[in-house]
């Protein structure tokens, strides 16, 4: 079961690593003065990551970023947070624990309330008090299954989070009912766990105005349910972009922080045109 969760995940579960200082033109110490404007709070005893842009100004809109499988968050990333800082956005990293996200009761995140209640009734509305920001200005992102929680989360609520973006999102999550995770207890089995998947839930007259998926090529386990999405979201005629082209690392921090810049433009950009 290990090595099948290994496989599947690839470096999902290992620290995020970033590039060299040289190639993003920044330094050491600059870097490291913008991680320090990170802070770790807590929301109903769980961890929430706070970034506050360094500005003179309001955040120009807030990310609530959902992490993977690995629970890693971007506290630590210096590629994200150069980008956060850059185009001037605040971010909530909240740790969901292995819930994937969805709107299903998972046990071991709680009894009763499932990890989407959580962010649409605590988590949200902690970004709001605490940035003055609310929806639509607060986009979604995420990774992995925080990739597919992203999504889900956009196309049932679209009106409230038109921004969206996904990187190496696990749509096909189903594949790993069996595995000895909390996704077993979840759902009886796993046609009941793929019915939930994202591609099965699409609502052609309700969709998220912006949104963006990538996936790695040699992202064997992952590409192929990220492919069938653009597939099933271009036959139903909702607008989207998606790169399935961009290949470097497959399922890893290696491909996630490549693909870091094209996401939060995707984000920033979305935002100037909710103005």
């Amino acid at each position: 079961m290990l090595d099948k969760l290994k496989r599947l995940f690839g470096s999902d579960s290992t620290p995020a690593t970033a590039e060299s200082a040289e190639q993003h033109g920044s330094n050491a110490e600059s870097d490291e003065r913008l991680l320090a404007r990170w802070k770790t709070e807590e929301l109903d005893g769980r961890r929430v990551d706070v970034f506050v842009p360094e500005s003179e100004h309001a955040p120009a809109g807030a990310v609530l970023f959902l992490h993977g499988h690995g629970r890693i968050l971007l506290k630590e990333n210096k590629i994200f947070t150069r980008l956060l800082q850059e185009h001037r956005l605040a971010a909530v990293c909240p740790d969901g624990g292995r819930a994937w996200w969805l709107n299903v009761v998972c046990e071991e995140f709680d009894p009763e309330m499932t990890a989407q209640q959580w962010l649409l009734e605590r988590v949200v509305p902690f970004i709001e008090e605490r940035f003055g920001i609310s929806s639509p200005h607060v986009a979604l992102l995420g990774i992995s299954m925080g990739g597919q929680g992203v999504l889900q989360l956009a196309f049932r609520h679209a009106t409230r989070f038109p921004i969206v973006a996904a990187i190496s999102p696990a749509v096909d999550f189903f594949q790993l009912h069996g595995s000895g995770i909390p996704l077993d207890t979840m759902f009886p089995d796993t046609e009941a766990a793929r019915q939930a998947t994202v591609v099965l839930n699409l609502n052609p007259l309700f969709w998220p105005r912006y949104q963006f998926f990538c996936c790695d090529p040699a992202d064997v386990e992952w590409f192929d349910g990220a492919a069938r999405l653009g597939m099933k979201l271009s036959s139903s005629g909702i607008l989207h972009e998606r790169d399935l082209e961009t290949t470097g690392g497959g399922h890893s921090w290696d491909y996630f922080n490549r693909m870091a810049p094209v996401v939060m433009q995707h984000i920033s950009t979305s935002l100037r045109k909710l103005e």
